[in-house]
């Protein structure tokens, strides 16, 4: 089962837990999986070896000696690692498939997290886009809710700015000492000054690459009761935040713009597909008020295998039947199950194994396809 909201945990199962996900090709996926499996990282730690074995290829398993580095690395930079189940957990990311299991959280102890609205939009913002972000960010903001966007330009820039008296929540995607765009530092102390707090599930050096901007948006989602697009091209990270926010069971909003304007492309897209309309923080406040705060009640939480006694190693022609079963269409383990005839257990067992090895990806938590170079 995963760790009850408000769980604790050793000194020696958080090192654990660190070493674990910062374990090659151990994603959130693959790490709670592990952790459901053998009960908790110690032991998933100690299983590793002989999992390795079997799957052929070495993996690199972060040191007890790093794990230490990275721990005092973040203190030093006044941050904490908050461990999925631990009372200061952001909530709302309990609800999204693949959560982080463990995120570095600078400041924020005195915000909302259950009244949250996420504003994303175009880097390259008009002015009248960057004025009716400040409008919506600062309403918002004195109506009790914390403002979560991305620390980008344009858009995000504007929305952290007008909600720094109120609170907001920056999401990284680098490391908290990897700041990008470097513009954006001094708005990140701000943030800090202000009460308000920076976010990522990133290592401490971690450099941000392109598809870390992704995996950032999903934060900026997950985090929010509902994500605002004030302007957007048709094709950009903003629309992917909103697509994540759908799957995530999030309200998606788009605020309206000229059809002559490219940047209003994806917004006006967005409200022809079904998001709500909105003129001004008002909209929003009306959609969310009679759920908020207590909305985690319509949310799911992730799918999470079941923790089955230790079955005996799968065989080769266990493995083959299962990987043969495997393409790039994403299956559900309960029809791999089914159609291949193995137990619960020696399922699991082997794509623990794909999952190790990079062979196989996750999608929505019970998915899971192969994963082609």
């Amino acid at each position: 089962m995963a760790p009850s909201p408000g769980a604790t945990f050793s000194h020696a199962e958080r090192l654990a837990r660190l070493r674990l996900l910062r374990t090659d090709n151990v994603g959130p996926a693959t790490f709670r999986q592990l952790v459901h499996r053998f009960g908790s990282a110690e032991a998933a730690l100690d299983a590793l070896p002989a999992l390795l074995k079997r799957t052929g290829k070495p993996l690199r398993i972060v040191s007890l000696a790093q794990a230490e580095d990275e721990l005092a690395g973040v203190a030093r930079y006044g941050a904490r690692l908050v461990h999925i189940g631990e009372a200061d957990y952001p909530p709302l990311l309990n609800y999204i498939p693949a959560a982080p299991p463990i995120v570095t959280l600078a400041g924020g102890a005195n915000l909302d997290w259950q009244r949250t609205v996420g504003i994303v939009g175009a880097r390259n913002a008009s002015a009248a886009g960057i004025k009716m972000t400040r409008l919506l960010a600062t309403d918002l903001g004195e109506r009790g809710y914390t403002v979560v966007s991305g620390l980008a330009r344009g858009i995000d820039t504007a929305a952290h700015r007008a909600s720094l008296g109120t609170g907001t929540v920056a999401v990284l995607a680098g490391g908290l000492d990897k700041i990008y765009p470097d513009e954006n530092i001094p708005l990140a102390h701000d943030i800090l000054d202000n009460g308000g707090a920076l976010l990522t599930e990133m290592p401490l050096g971690w450099e941000p690459r392109a598809r870390d901007f992704p995996r950032r948006n999903r934060l900026v989602s997950g985090l929010s009761l509902g994500i605002v697009v004030v302007e957007a091209a048709k094709r950009s990270g903003s629309l992917i935040t909103a697509r994540l926010a759908l799957e995530q069971n999030r309200d998606v909003f788009a605020v309206p713009g000229s059809p002559l304007d490219p940047r209003a492309e994806g917004g006006n897209a967005l409200i022809q597909q079904g998001a709500k309309l909105i003129t001004g923080a008002e909209d929003v406040i009306e959609t969310l008020g009679s759920a908020d705060p207590s909305r985690t009640a319509l949310f799911d939480r992730d799918w999470e295998p079941d923790l089955v006694p230790d079955a005996e190693p799968p065989s080769d022609d266990d493995r083959s039947r299962l990987l043969g079963l495997l393409s790039s269409t994403p299956i559900d383990v309960d029809e791999l199950i089914r159609q291949s005839g193995l137990s619960v257990g020696t399922t699991q067992m082997l794509l623990l194994e794909f999952d190790l090895a990079g062979q196989v990806e996750w999608s929505s938590g019970q998915l899971v396809a192969l994963r082609y170079a």
